[in-house]
This record gives structure tokens, sequence and C-alpha cells, in this order.
């Protein structure tokens, strides 16, 4: 009975020796988690979230074929009008006309603005310079005084703007990107405002 009672102790020594060890494994590994990863370790929760934000940076909004040449040409368009607009308030000795240069430079100069801010903000870049058919129209235009530069600038105005209105009134309906669809649809109103009044100012100079 004395024999099987010290058996017992030993057996119950030995379980109560293996649970420490094995406790002693278990903090071992917890510890070492822990130190792979300390508290001031320079990737924390945020470095992890910042390496991850590059890549949904690049999912830039999509644009179809139309939106891009749309987005190039009102971009180009836009200079063009406020460059020529600019020239008829400056050169032209007709009041008319004057005024008329001066609400295109106006105008397509604020629509220039916004169509830029739609770039900045889905990550397209726009032309920054006229073609060269345009650059020649404007220096064409730039060489004409008097009556001539009137009749010329006036004939250009309605020409270029009832082309505008229809590219204009395309993207609005078959584009893809919503805001620019938006941009286009905003703009048609001035547009067509401003063909309206090239027409008087054609009629008034011929």
């Amino acid at each position: 009975m004395k024999n099987s009672i010290l058996t017992l102790l030993a057996v119950a020594a030995m379980v109560a020796c293996n649970k420490k060890e094995s406790t002693a494994v278990n903090n071992s590994g917890d510890s070492t988690t822990d130190m792979s990863m300390p508290a001031d370790s320079p990737m924390t929760l945020n470095d992890s979230a910042s390496v991850a934000d590059p890549n949904a940076a690049t999912t830039t909004t999509t644009l179809s074929d139309q939106d891009k040449t749309f987005a190039d040409a009102a971009a180009r368009g836009g200079m063009m009008e406020v460059m020529m607009g600019q020239l008829a308030a400056t050169t032209s000795t007709n009041a008319t006309v004057k005024a008329l240069g001066e609400m295109m430079a106006k105008d397509h100069g604020k629509a220039n603005d916004e169509l830029k801010k739609w770039a900045t903000a889905t990550g397209y870049t726009l032309p920054t310079s006229l073609n060269a058919e345009q650059q020649k129209m404007h220096d064409d235009l730039k060489a004409k005084k008097g009556a001539d530069f009137d009749r010329a600038y006036t004939d250009l105005m309605v020409t270029d703007h009832k082309k505008d209105i229809a590219e204009f009134k395309k993207e609005a309906s078959g584009g893809s990107e919503v805001s620019l669809k938006g941009f286009a649809s905003k703009t048609l109103p001035t547009l067509e405002h401003h063909l309206m009044e090239s027409e008087k100012a054609k009629a008034a100079v011929k």
C-alpha cells in the first residue's frame, strides 16, 4: 500500500513537470511572436495600409476613346476660343465684335477651368497647346485688320460653334465617363448662346 502511494505521487510529479515544460514552451513561443513585432516596429498597421494605397490609386477612371477624343478637342477648342476672343476684344474697332470677343474669352475661360478640374480629378492629361491647324487659323486671323478681321472672326465663330455644339451633344448623350458627360451637358446652353450671338454679329458686319 505504501509502495502504491509512492508510485502515485511519482506519477503525479512527472505529470506536473510535463505540464510546466509545456507551459514554458508555449510561453516561449508567445514571447517569440511578440518579439517579432515589437510596439516600435516601423511596420505598423497604418504603414501596411499606406503600402496598399498606391495599388488603390492605380484604379483611375476608365475613359472610352470617345471621351478622350472629346476631352482633347474641347481643351484645344477652348484655348483657341479664348485666344481669338482676346484678339477680337483688342483688335476690332466694331463694338459688337469686341463684345463678342470679350464674351468668348470669359465664358470659354471658365469652361476651360472646369475641364482642367475634371482632368485633375480623373488623372487625365489634357493637351496644353493648339494643334497646327488651329494655330494657323489664329495666326491668319491675327494678320487681318478692320472690316476684314471682323468678317473673318464672326464667320469663324459661327462655323466653330456649330461644330462644337455637335461634339458636345454627342458626348452628353454617348460618352462613358459620367462627370465628362455632365460637363458637356452643362456647357451646351452656353455654346448655343454663343452661336446665336455670333450669327447676329456676322450679320452686322457683312
